[in-house]
């Protein structure tokens, strides 16, 4: 009778043990610059990552915990955060980060550890180049520029371009050298490709070079603040050529800084804006429980890349049918036509997010989603 009492104990134990195992919570790391540069872009996406997360905390039956570790916008405190993500947390994927630089220190830590991760808004095409382990929820800057430079030459019908870049940002030089390149190809003519250093805040030398050149558009892949502080100036020096970016522009305070010298603005983005016309419904359920969660502000496309950057991991955990971060990784490499606020997204060869390219101008102060744009490559 005692050895089938000892006998049901341990059996009883042994389930309890297997029941506390199931319940152990799938952790996934989030690491964005929360200070520094770059603490606006990594904020918003912060703020989508957990609106993605309060309405999917579970997957596969078990809590997802979220692991959040600052990056302040620094290339070795992003290798740190991931490897203090990897190596200590032992998390199950990583998301992060807005910023190409960060994402390109982050990814080398994150492929030796052999953890899947996906990137935000790194656009910057060497951040996959070569990986296993790294994905990314967004458009690359070959592209992106491409389809900047095709709108300005078939849309605005310019003829002559002028490029002024922070010579010592990855996403920058990249971004404008794609842009150069296409614009040509199409048969337009690069009259001036001027730089200028981090933390410049007089940007007249150039901008006056620039003037000079008479181009009929300056496209500047520029961060939101340093952006709209070089469209002041230029206004102020009398420029009157139309003035483009990428999608580091796209920002709620692009136009806090710039006031009435943004005005007339185009930057190409990521296709989300709550006002477009036929919003699919992920589109729909992330504009309505923002605007549930965050009343006091409009939804932004930095929040819908880290709402879909959690979502994918969801996705391929589910796929995977457990948290094996192999299995997880072939899920994300064989993603496809999966409904995010941004479109159907599939992953292709190169780990990158296949999606269209959409155009906003700044009009009446106000960001107006102008459509999208097919590039010629």
């Amino acid at each position: 009778m005692k050895l089938k009492s000892l006998f049901c104990a341990l059996i009883l134990s042994l389930g309890l043990a297997t029941a506390a195992f199931a319940a152990e919570p799938i952790k996934i790391g989030v690491y964005l610059p929360l200070t520094g540069q770059n603490a606006f872009g990594g904020q918003l996406e912060l703020e989508g990552i957990q609106l993605a997360h309060k309405e999917m905390a579970q997957v596969l039956g078990r809590d997802v915990k979220l692991v959040i570790v600052d990056n302040k916008s620094d290339k070795v405190e992003a290798a740190n955060a991931v490897k203090r993500l990897t190596a200590m947390e032992k998390v199950t994927g990583i998301i992060g980060t807005y910023g190409s630089s960060l994402a390109l220190a982050g990814g080398e830590v994150s492929e030796k550890a052999k953890t899947p991760a996906i990137g935000t808004s790194c656009t910057n095409p060497l951040v996959t180049q070569g990986k296993k382990y790294y994905f990314r929820a967004c458009f690359i800057d070959p592209y992106q520029g491409a389809g900047a430079a095709t709108y300005a030459f078939q849309n605005l019908n310019a003829k002559k371009a002028a490029i002024l870049k922070e010579v010592s940002n990855d996403y920058a030089v990249g971004l404008a050298n794609f842009f150069n390149r296409s614009f040509k190809k199409l048969g337009g003519e690069v009259v001036s490709n001027l730089n200028y250093n981090a933390g410049d805040q007089d940007f007249t030398a150039q901008l006056t070079e620039i003037i000079s050149k008479k181009p009929e558009v300056l496209f500047i892949p520029a961060y939101f603040a340093e952006g709209a502080i070089i469209m002041k100036q230029a206004r102020e020096l009398g420029a009157t050529f139309r003035i483009m970016g990428g999608d580091a522009m796209d920002n709620p305070e692009t136009v806090k800084i710039g006031g009435s010298a943004v005005e007339g603005f185009l930057h190409t983005t990521f296709p989300y804006d709550m006002n477009m016309p036929n919003l699919n419904d992920a589109a729909k359920k992330f504009t309505e429980n923002w605007t549930a969660a965050y009343p006091e502000k409009e939804p932004n496309v930095n929040a819908a890349l880290g709402y879909t950057s959690y979502m994918m991991f969801m996705k391929a955990i589910e796929t995977a049918g457990s948290d094996d971060r192999e299995a997880i990784t072939k899920a994300l490499a064989e993603m496809k036509d999966f409904p995010t606020v941004l479109g159907m997204l599939t992953i292709n060869a190169t780990h990158d997010a296949e999606m269209p390219i959409g155009v906003i101008e700044i009009k009446d102060g106000k960001r107006t989603y102008l459509g999208e744009v097919q590039p010629d490559m």
